[in-house]
Parts: C-alpha cells; sequence; structure tokens
C-alpha cells in the first residue's frame, strides 16, 4: 500500500506541472509577456518549459526522482517570491502559499524518494 501512496502522491505533484508546461507551449506568447510583466526576462521560458514539463514528467515516472524533487522544490520557492508577493491580493496569498507546500512535498519527496513503482527503483534492482 505504501508504494501505491507514493506513486499516487508523485502523479499528483506532478500533474500541476506537466499541464503547466503544456500550457506555456500552446501559449507561449502570452506567457513570455506574463513573465516580462513581472521583470523576467522572456528569455528565460523554454528553461521554465523545460524545468516544469521535464521536472514533472521525471517526478511522474519516478526519474532522477530526488534530483528532480529539490530542482522543482526550489522552483516553487523561486516562483512564489517572484510572482505571488502581493500580500495584499488574497489570491496573490493563496498562490504563494500553493508554492510553499508543494515546495514542501519535493522536500519529502526528496528524502524518502520514489517509491518501488519508478524507474530509479526499478534501474536499482537491475544493478
Amino acid at each position: 500500500m505504501k508504494d501505491f501512496t507514493v506513486l499516487a502522491g508523485r502523479l499528483l505533484l506532478a500533474l500541476i506541472f506537466i499541464l503547466s508546461g503544456w500550457g506555456k507551449i500552446k501559449g507561449y506568447a502570452g506567457s513570455q509577456q506574463y513573465m516580462e510583466s513581472m521583470g523576467v526576462s522572456g528569455a528565460l521560458l523554454p528553461l521554465v518549459i523545460f524545468a516544469e514539463l521535464g521536472g514533472g514528467l521525471a517526478i511522474a515516472f519516478g526519474l532522477l526522482t530526488r534530483l528532480a524533487a529539490v530542482g522543482l522544490g526550489v522552483f516553487c520557492l523561486l516562483a512564489a517570491a517572484i510572482f505571488h508577493t502581493d500580500f495584499s491580493n488574497q489570491m496573490q496569498v493563496i498562490q504563494f502559499m500553493k508554492n510553499l507546500a508543494i515546495a514542501g512535498g519535493f522536500l519529502v519527496l526528496s528524502v524518502h524518494g520514489p517509491g518501488a513503482f519508478s524507474i530509479d527503483a526499478w534501474r536499482q534492482r537491475r544493478t
């Protein structure tokens, strides 16, 4: 049961990043414009897409899980600090707290690992 729970947790954590990365590809110009309006160079958008989509897929499949979890955890903290600091806006406070909570989930995943249903575990069993 534990391994199914870890798999479910990984998939739930990954889903928001996979959808967000894909959404940025589909709405590239708008995403770039939003980043620039927040003082972040739009030239960084490919890196953001790679982090979200690539990191999300890595977490979902359990590939390089600890590294991906640390990377996405840091990504969440940076996104909170850059994009969600208007604390007079209740929605921004919620987004800020959501990013902190997700970062916390990634910290736990980075310590405990991906569980048995993962590429990482499969690779370890083979060696």
